[in-house]
């Protein structure tokens, strides 16, 4: 992805929380430390992903799925995720340590 595109997604991205369940969005940023950043990418949930909301609750407590992977996330979590609806169809970025 180029930086111009990079940019462009920033300027449209929201916080994970406020998705609604069954939408699909694009993991565009990560607004923590590197911590939560690697932990995500370990997971299968690296900048780039496209995910579903599978379920929501309360405040921004939610279950996301990607290909065959679930997680939970707190809202706090899903508060620092940033997200943008994806422009075409796409899919989970592949093992990313099958490619290490």
């Amino acid at each position: 992805m180029s930086p111009a595109e990079v940019r462009r997604q920033a300027e449209h991205a929201f916080p994970l929380a406020l998705a609604r369940r069954g939408e699909r969005v694009r993991i565009a940023a990560i607004r923590a430390g590197k911590g939560l950043e690697r932990r995500l990418y370990d997971i299968g949930l690296p900048v780039g992903s496209e995910i579903e909301i599978v379920l929501r609750e309360g405040a921004g407590r939610m279950v996301v799925g990607c290909g065959n992977t679930r997680v939970a996330l707190g809202s706090g979590m899903a508060q620092k995720i940033m997200v943008v609806l994806p422009a075409a169809a796409g899919g989970c970025v592949g093992s990313a340590r099958a490619a290490e």
